[in-house]
Protein backbone atom coordinates (compact mmCIF):
# COMPACT_ATOMS: atom_id res chain seq x y z
CA UNK A 1 0.00 0.00 0.00
CA UNK A 2 1.21 3.49 -0.50
CA UNK A 3 2.00 6.05 1.92
CA UNK A 4 -1.09 8.44 1.86
CA UNK A 5 -1.17 12.24 -0.09
CA UNK A 6 0.32 14.45 2.09
CA UNK A 7 -2.02 16.86 3.44
CA UNK A 8 -2.61 20.71 2.90
CA UNK A 9 -1.67 20.78 6.43
CA UNK A 10 1.33 19.76 6.03
CA UNK A 11 4.24 22.38 6.67
CA UNK A 12 6.53 20.79 4.09
CA UNK A 13 3.90 20.36 1.02
CA UNK A 14 1.96 23.35 2.12
CA UNK A 15 4.97 26.01 2.33
CA UNK A 16 6.46 24.83 -1.03
CA UNK A 17 3.92 25.31 -3.81
CA UNK A 18 6.66 24.29 -6.17
CA UNK A 19 6.12 20.83 -5.15
CA UNK A 20 3.37 20.35 -7.25
CA UNK A 21 4.86 21.68 -10.61
CA UNK A 22 5.81 19.41 -13.32
CA UNK A 23 9.66 19.68 -14.16
CA UNK A 24 9.61 21.91 -17.23
CA UNK A 25 7.19 24.49 -15.28
CA UNK A 26 9.36 24.52 -12.47
CA UNK A 27 12.76 24.77 -14.69
CA UNK A 28 10.60 27.90 -16.08
CA UNK A 29 10.01 29.26 -13.09
CA UNK A 30 13.19 28.71 -11.19
CA UNK A 31 14.52 30.68 -14.39
CA UNK A 32 12.17 33.88 -14.22
CA UNK A 33 12.73 34.07 -10.87
CA UNK A 34 16.24 33.65 -10.95
CA UNK A 35 16.57 36.19 -13.48
CA UNK A 36 14.50 38.65 -11.94
CA UNK A 37 16.40 37.48 -8.45
CA UNK A 38 19.82 38.49 -10.18
CA UNK A 39 18.54 41.85 -11.51
CA UNK A 40 17.15 43.00 -8.03
CA UNK A 41 20.73 42.51 -6.47
CA UNK A 42 22.53 44.70 -8.78
CA UNK A 43 19.97 47.82 -7.42
CA UNK A 44 20.42 48.61 -3.80
CA UNK A 45 17.13 48.48 -2.10
CA UNK A 46 15.84 45.82 -4.50
CA UNK A 47 15.44 42.12 -2.38
CA UNK A 48 16.25 38.98 -4.73
CA UNK A 49 13.89 36.82 -2.25
CA UNK A 50 11.06 39.17 -3.31
CA UNK A 51 11.58 38.35 -6.65
CA UNK A 52 11.91 34.94 -6.25
CA UNK A 53 8.42 35.30 -4.04
CA UNK A 54 7.37 37.03 -6.94
CA UNK A 55 8.22 34.11 -9.10
CA UNK A 56 6.66 31.76 -6.42
CA UNK A 57 9.38 29.87 -6.15
CA UNK A 58 11.24 31.10 -2.48
CA UNK A 59 9.70 28.31 -0.55
CA UNK A 60 10.97 25.44 -3.30
CA UNK A 61 14.27 27.58 -2.93
CA UNK A 62 15.12 27.46 0.25
CA UNK A 63 13.86 23.62 0.81
CA UNK A 64 16.03 22.56 -1.90
CA UNK A 65 19.42 24.47 -0.53
CA UNK A 66 18.31 22.66 3.32
CA UNK A 67 18.24 19.07 0.78
CA UNK A 68 21.25 19.96 -1.10
CA UNK A 69 23.00 20.79 2.41
CA UNK A 70 22.10 17.52 3.70
CA UNK A 71 23.27 15.44 0.99
CA UNK A 72 19.79 14.45 -0.01
CA UNK A 73 19.97 15.05 -3.78
CA UNK A 74 16.70 15.05 -5.04
CA UNK A 75 16.45 15.77 -8.82
CA UNK A 76 13.40 18.22 -8.54
CA UNK A 77 15.58 19.87 -5.73
CA UNK A 78 18.90 20.24 -8.02
CA UNK A 79 16.87 21.00 -11.23
CA UNK A 80 15.45 23.69 -9.60
CA UNK A 81 18.70 25.46 -8.00
CA UNK A 82 20.28 24.56 -11.26
CA UNK A 83 17.44 27.29 -12.96
CA UNK A 84 17.63 29.85 -10.29
CA UNK A 85 21.49 29.99 -10.27
CA UNK A 86 22.19 29.53 -13.63
CA UNK A 87 19.98 32.62 -14.73
CA UNK A 88 20.63 35.10 -12.04
CA UNK A 89 24.66 34.50 -12.91
CA UNK A 90 24.16 34.81 -16.19
CA UNK A 91 21.79 37.77 -15.53
CA UNK A 92 24.55 39.71 -13.32
CA UNK A 93 27.41 39.01 -15.70
CA UNK A 94 25.74 39.96 -18.72
CA UNK A 95 23.07 42.74 -17.63
CA UNK A 96 24.91 44.74 -14.65
CA UNK A 97 25.98 47.65 -16.95
CA UNK A 98 22.26 48.07 -18.53
CA UNK A 99 20.77 47.35 -15.29
CA UNK A 100 21.83 50.17 -13.25
CA UNK A 101 22.26 52.66 -16.30
CA UNK A 102 18.63 52.05 -16.26
CA UNK A 103 17.79 52.70 -12.32
CA UNK A 104 20.44 56.13 -12.26
CA UNK A 105 19.04 57.69 -15.71
CA UNK A 106 14.96 56.20 -15.19
CA UNK A 107 15.06 55.67 -11.81
CA UNK A 108 11.45 56.67 -11.14
CA UNK A 109 10.22 54.13 -14.24
CA UNK A 110 12.56 51.72 -12.66
CA UNK A 111 11.37 51.82 -9.06
CA UNK A 112 7.71 51.87 -9.85
CA UNK A 113 8.21 48.60 -11.95
CA UNK A 114 10.14 47.51 -9.02
CA UNK A 115 7.20 48.13 -6.75
CA UNK A 116 4.52 46.29 -9.08
CA UNK A 117 6.61 43.55 -8.71
CA UNK A 118 7.42 43.50 -4.99
CA UNK A 119 3.35 43.71 -4.48
CA UNK A 120 2.98 41.26 -7.13
CA UNK A 121 4.14 38.44 -4.41
CA UNK A 122 1.89 39.49 -1.88
CA UNK A 123 -1.31 37.21 -3.25
CA UNK A 124 1.28 34.01 -3.54
CA UNK A 125 2.57 34.58 0.16
CA UNK A 126 -1.09 35.80 1.52
CA UNK A 127 -2.42 32.06 -0.19
CA UNK A 128 0.46 30.21 2.10
CA UNK A 129 -0.27 31.87 5.08
CA UNK A 130 -4.50 31.96 4.98
CA UNK A 131 -6.69 31.78 7.12
CA UNK A 132 -5.24 34.93 9.49
CA UNK A 133 -3.76 33.70 13.04
CA UNK A 134 -2.68 35.76 15.28
CA UNK A 135 0.60 34.66 14.55
CA UNK A 136 0.38 36.26 10.87
CA UNK A 137 -0.42 39.36 12.43
CA UNK A 138 2.39 39.74 15.17
CA UNK A 139 5.06 38.46 12.69
CA UNK A 140 3.43 41.06 9.47
CA UNK A 141 3.50 43.71 11.98
CA UNK A 142 6.87 42.84 13.70
CA UNK A 143 8.76 42.09 10.41
CA UNK A 144 6.92 45.53 8.41
CA UNK A 145 8.41 47.92 11.78
CA UNK A 146 11.61 46.18 11.41
CA UNK A 147 12.02 46.98 7.57
CA UNK A 148 10.74 50.98 8.11
CA UNK A 149 13.19 51.35 10.54
CA UNK A 150 15.81 50.08 8.43
CA UNK A 151 14.66 52.27 5.45
CA UNK A 152 14.16 55.39 7.28
CA UNK A 153 16.75 54.83 9.46
CA UNK A 154 20.12 54.09 7.92
CA UNK A 155 22.10 56.11 5.68
CA UNK A 156 24.02 55.77 2.70
CA UNK A 157 27.37 54.05 2.52
CA UNK A 158 31.14 54.87 2.52
CA UNK A 159 33.69 54.42 -0.11
CA UNK A 160 34.88 50.76 -0.56
CA UNK A 161 38.93 51.51 -0.94
CA UNK A 162 40.64 48.45 -0.35
CA UNK A 163 38.98 45.94 1.63
CA UNK A 164 40.85 42.56 3.18
CA UNK A 165 40.23 39.12 2.25
CA UNK A 166 38.30 38.77 5.49
CA UNK A 167 36.36 41.93 5.19
CA UNK A 168 35.35 40.96 1.63
CA UNK A 169 34.27 37.59 2.72
CA UNK A 170 32.20 39.00 5.59
CA UNK A 171 30.72 41.07 3.06
CA UNK A 172 29.84 38.59 1.20
CA UNK A 173 28.25 36.51 4.20
CA UNK A 174 25.82 39.51 4.86
CA UNK A 175 24.98 40.31 1.67
CA UNK A 176 23.83 37.12 0.72
CA UNK A 177 22.06 37.00 4.34
CA UNK A 178 19.89 40.20 3.09
CA UNK A 179 19.95 38.53 -0.13
CA UNK A 180 17.81 35.83 1.00
CA UNK A 181 15.48 37.61 2.92
CA UNK A 182 12.53 39.04 0.97
CA UNK A 183 11.99 42.73 1.22
CA UNK A 184 15.94 42.91 2.64
CA UNK A 185 18.67 44.30 -0.32
CA UNK A 186 21.77 42.50 -0.34
CA UNK A 187 23.07 45.39 -2.31
CA UNK A 188 21.72 48.07 -0.62
CA UNK A 189 23.83 46.66 2.73
CA UNK A 190 26.81 46.33 0.54
CA UNK A 191 26.22 49.73 -0.19
CA UNK A 192 26.38 50.09 3.45
CA UNK A 193 29.18 48.15 4.02
CA UNK A 194 31.14 50.47 1.74
CA UNK A 195 31.55 47.86 -0.91
CA UNK A 196 28.80 47.77 -3.43
CA UNK A 197 31.10 49.82 -6.17
CA UNK A 198 33.73 47.57 -5.14
CA UNK A 199 32.20 44.43 -6.03
CA UNK A 200 30.37 45.47 -8.91
CA UNK A 201 33.26 47.11 -10.64
CA UNK A 202 35.32 43.57 -10.28
CA UNK A 203 32.60 41.78 -11.59
CA UNK A 204 32.34 43.94 -14.72
CA UNK A 205 36.77 42.93 -14.79
CA UNK A 206 36.04 39.68 -14.93
CA UNK A 207 33.15 39.75 -17.66
CA UNK A 208 35.91 41.76 -19.61
CA UNK A 209 38.63 38.96 -18.68
CA UNK A 210 36.59 36.13 -19.95
CA UNK A 211 35.06 38.11 -22.76
CA UNK A 212 37.74 40.25 -24.09
CA UNK A 213 40.72 37.53 -25.47
CA UNK A 214 40.68 35.88 -22.74
CA UNK A 215 42.44 38.38 -20.86
CA UNK A 216 43.83 36.36 -17.67
CA UNK A 217 45.60 39.73 -16.04
CA UNK A 218 42.07 40.96 -15.83
CA UNK A 219 40.44 37.97 -14.32
CA UNK A 220 43.19 37.41 -11.95
CA UNK A 221 42.92 40.88 -10.35
CA UNK A 222 39.33 40.05 -10.29
CA UNK A 223 39.45 37.25 -8.91
CA UNK A 224 40.61 39.14 -5.62
CA UNK A 225 37.71 40.20 -4.75
CA UNK A 226 35.34 37.67 -6.37
CA UNK A 227 36.66 34.50 -4.73
CA UNK A 228 36.12 35.46 -1.21
CA UNK A 229 33.07 37.29 -1.67
CA UNK A 230 31.71 34.59 -3.32
CA UNK A 231 33.00 32.25 -0.73
CA UNK A 232 30.96 34.04 1.92
CA UNK A 233 27.96 34.52 -0.19
CA UNK A 234 27.72 30.39 -0.56
CA UNK A 235 28.00 30.02 2.82
CA UNK A 236 25.46 33.17 3.91
CA UNK A 237 23.07 31.33 1.74
CA UNK A 238 23.01 27.96 3.10
CA UNK A 239 23.18 29.29 6.75
CA UNK A 240 20.22 31.48 6.15
CA UNK A 241 18.51 28.99 4.35
CA UNK A 242 18.06 26.22 6.75
CA UNK A 243 17.35 28.87 9.41
CA UNK A 244 14.45 29.47 7.33
CA UNK A 245 13.76 26.36 6.54
CA UNK A 246 13.47 25.30 10.17
CA UNK A 247 11.71 28.18 11.36
CA UNK A 248 9.02 27.48 8.09
CA UNK A 249 8.89 23.85 10.20
CA UNK A 250 8.08 25.16 12.79
CA UNK A 251 6.94 28.39 13.48
CA UNK A 252 4.98 28.52 9.96
CA UNK A 253 2.08 30.80 10.61
CA UNK A 254 4.39 33.19 12.23
CA UNK A 255 7.15 32.99 9.85
CA UNK A 256 4.89 33.35 6.67
CA UNK A 257 3.60 36.63 8.18
CA UNK A 258 6.84 37.90 8.46
CA UNK A 259 7.12 36.83 4.83
CA UNK A 260 4.09 39.18 4.20
CA UNK A 261 5.70 41.93 6.32
CA UNK A 262 8.76 42.31 4.73
CA UNK A 263 7.16 42.37 1.04
CA UNK A 264 5.01 45.53 2.32
CA UNK A 265 7.55 47.41 4.03
CA UNK A 266 9.78 47.10 0.90
CA UNK A 267 8.08 49.20 -1.02
CA UNK A 268 8.92 52.12 1.44
CA UNK A 269 12.36 52.81 0.20
CA UNK A 270 11.33 52.44 -3.44
CA UNK A 271 9.58 55.64 -3.33
CA UNK A 272 10.31 56.57 -7.44
CA UNK A 273 9.99 60.09 -7.63
CA UNK A 274 13.72 61.04 -6.65
CA UNK A 275 16.36 62.05 -8.60
CA UNK A 276 20.05 62.86 -8.42
CA UNK A 277 21.16 66.06 -7.68
CA UNK A 278 25.06 67.06 -9.03
CA UNK A 279 27.31 67.61 -5.85
CA UNK A 280 29.13 70.84 -5.28
CA UNK A 281 32.50 71.66 -3.71
CA UNK A 282 32.24 71.08 -0.18
CA UNK A 283 29.81 68.69 -0.53
CA UNK A 284 30.87 65.16 1.50
CA UNK A 285 30.10 62.10 -1.31
CA UNK A 286 31.13 58.71 -0.79
CA UNK A 287 33.41 59.99 2.14
CA UNK A 288 35.53 62.26 0.71
CA UNK A 289 34.90 65.97 0.21
CA UNK A 290 34.27 67.37 -3.12
CA UNK A 291 36.07 69.91 -4.80
CA UNK A 292 36.62 71.36 -8.19
CA UNK A 293 39.14 69.33 -9.00
CA UNK A 294 37.62 66.19 -8.48
CA UNK A 295 33.97 66.89 -9.05
CA UNK A 296 34.24 65.47 -12.43
CA UNK A 297 35.41 62.35 -11.46
CA UNK A 298 32.48 61.70 -9.03
CA UNK A 299 29.61 58.93 -10.82
CA UNK A 300 25.65 60.21 -11.31
CA UNK A 301 25.54 56.80 -9.08
CA UNK A 302 27.14 58.61 -6.17
CA UNK A 303 25.08 61.85 -6.04
CA UNK A 304 22.65 62.50 -3.20
CA UNK A 305 19.26 62.01 -4.42
CA UNK A 306 16.26 64.42 -3.79
CA UNK A 307 12.93 63.74 -3.65
CA UNK A 308 10.49 65.71 -6.67
CA UNK A 309 6.58 66.64 -7.34
CA UNK A 310 5.79 63.85 -10.28
CA UNK A 311 3.86 65.41 -13.03
CA UNK A 312 0.61 64.36 -14.07
CA UNK A 313 1.86 61.93 -16.42
CA UNK A 314 4.89 60.71 -14.34
CA UNK A 315 1.97 60.11 -12.18
CA UNK A 316 -0.39 58.03 -14.45
CA UNK A 317 3.15 56.70 -15.79
CA UNK A 318 4.24 55.40 -12.48
CA UNK A 319 0.90 53.59 -11.85
CA UNK A 320 0.37 52.07 -14.96
CA UNK A 321 4.11 50.71 -14.30
CA UNK A 322 2.92 49.42 -11.06
CA UNK A 323 0.14 47.35 -12.35
CA UNK A 324 2.21 46.37 -15.30
CA UNK A 325 4.53 44.74 -12.64
CA UNK A 326 1.69 43.35 -10.44
CA UNK A 327 0.44 41.69 -13.63
CA UNK A 328 3.53 40.32 -14.45
CA UNK A 329 3.98 38.49 -11.21
CA UNK A 330 0.31 37.36 -11.41
CA UNK A 331 1.49 36.12 -15.06
CA UNK A 332 4.27 34.34 -13.30
CA UNK A 333 2.87 32.80 -10.64
CA UNK A 334 0.01 31.19 -12.96
CA UNK A 335 2.34 29.33 -14.82
CA UNK A 336 1.90 25.87 -14.41
CA UNK A 337 -1.31 26.48 -11.87
CA UNK A 338 -3.79 24.74 -14.95
CA UNK A 339 -1.01 22.26 -15.28
CA UNK A 340 -1.72 18.54 -15.05
CA UNK A 341 -1.78 18.74 -11.28
CA UNK A 342 0.63 16.11 -10.74
CA UNK A 343 1.85 16.03 -7.24
CA UNK A 344 4.04 13.45 -7.24
CA UNK A 345 7.61 13.79 -6.03
CA UNK A 346 10.83 12.35 -7.19
CA UNK A 347 12.35 9.97 -4.82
Amino acid sequence: MSDPAPTEASPEHHADPTASLALPVLALRGAIGGLLMGLANLVPGISGGTMLLAAGVYQGFIRAIAEITTLRLRPRSLLLLGAIAGTAVLGILLLAGPMRALVIEQRWVMYSLFIGLTLGGVPLVWRLARPATPAVAAGAAAAFAGMVVMQLGLGGGTAGGEASTTFLFASGLAGASAMILPGVSGGYLLLLLGQYEVILGSIDTLKQGLLGGPDFALVWEAMGVVIPVGIGVVVGIVGVSNLLRWLLDRFEKATLGALLGLLFGAVVGLWPFQEPIPPQPGDLIEGRVVTAENLAEIDVEDWQLSRFDPSAGQGAGALALVLAGIGATALVARIGDSGDGDSREDP
